[in-house]
């Protein structure tokens, strides 16, 4: 209970941060419309040559970009705005002012991944669901319940992994303080608009076991659709466990590096 009191304190910390500049709502809702609109339009244009691609259609290929939609929103909004304040340009490693964090009575996890909310990316998160309704609407087979079912759970995995890959490049920022590293990882983020199965073999497994951006979307789509297999489940399921463990024993191997800036 102590953690969801602190959690929605960082929330109306936020957003009072937020609603003191009101024309950031309105660039927002802008870029918002635009990422939005940029979207729809490729797939629009891509199936219009072409019924299938690789077993692919037009409403399976909208519901991964509904659930790209909503991941990069769920990133928007929490993950990366607090990730970045312990980590980007003016982030408390850059100016050394981590020390003051690593003193309060929490455990400093949480604090990095929660403490900052982009109260505006809810309209971008908004957006991606009615992308995700507007791809159910065009599905041959309506979605049933187990399906839904699965699909949480894939998308939950996926969410998992994002924030697990996050985390880890995040700290490694404490071995290179002059390399923002999570801003590599945005150009590879931007394949995950199309499934992972139009990509070259190579890049495919890259996609899919290195840097897995492939899980995040294509594994949530694929359950929409009815495509998903158990093994496949199984295998993001295990994937996010296993990555998330791994970034946070990594992340706290890199605090142990942090110097203090009063040392």
């Amino acid at each position: 209970m102590h953690y969801l009191r602190l959690t929605g304190f960082f929330i109306r910390a936020s957003f009072q941060e937020e609603a003191a500049y009101r024309a950031n709502f309105w660039i927002s809702l802008f870029y918002s419309l635009l990422n939005l609109g940029t979207g729809v339009l490729g797939v629009a244009v891509l199936f219009n040559q072409v019924e299938t691609l690789r077993g692919w259609t037009f409403a399976g290929t909208l519901a991964l970009l509904g659930v790209y939609l909503i991941a990069s929103a769920l990133r928007n909004l929490v993950i990366g705005p607090s990730l970045e304040a312990l980590a980007g340009m003016d982030g408390e490693v850059w100016q050394g002012t981590l020390d003051f964090t690593l003193l309060r009575p929490i455990d400093i996890q949480f604090l990095a991944s929660l403490r900052r909310w982009r109260i505006f990316s809810l309209f971008d998160l908004l957006l991606g669901t009615g992308v995700l309704v507007a791809a159910l609407a065009q599905l041959e087979k309506p979605i049933t319940l187990a399906q839904l079912g699965i699909f949480l759970l894939a998308l939950a995995a996926g969410i998992a992994i994002l924030y697990a890959i996050l985390l880890a490049f995040t700290a490694l920022v404490f071995w290179s303080p002059g390399v923002l590293f999570t801003w590599i990882f945005d150009s590879l983020f931007q394949m995950a608009r199309y499934p992972v199965g139009l990509y070259p073999g190579w890049l495919r497994l890259v996609l899919t076991w290195i840097v897995p951006v492939g899980m995040i979307t294509t594994v949530p789509a694929e359950a929409l659709s009815g495509t998903l297999t158990p093994g496949s489940l199984a295998a993001a399921v295990a994937l996010a466990v296993a990555l998330v463990t791994g970034a946070s024993v990594f992340f706290r191997l890199g605090l142990r590096r942090y110097a203090s800036a009063s040392s």
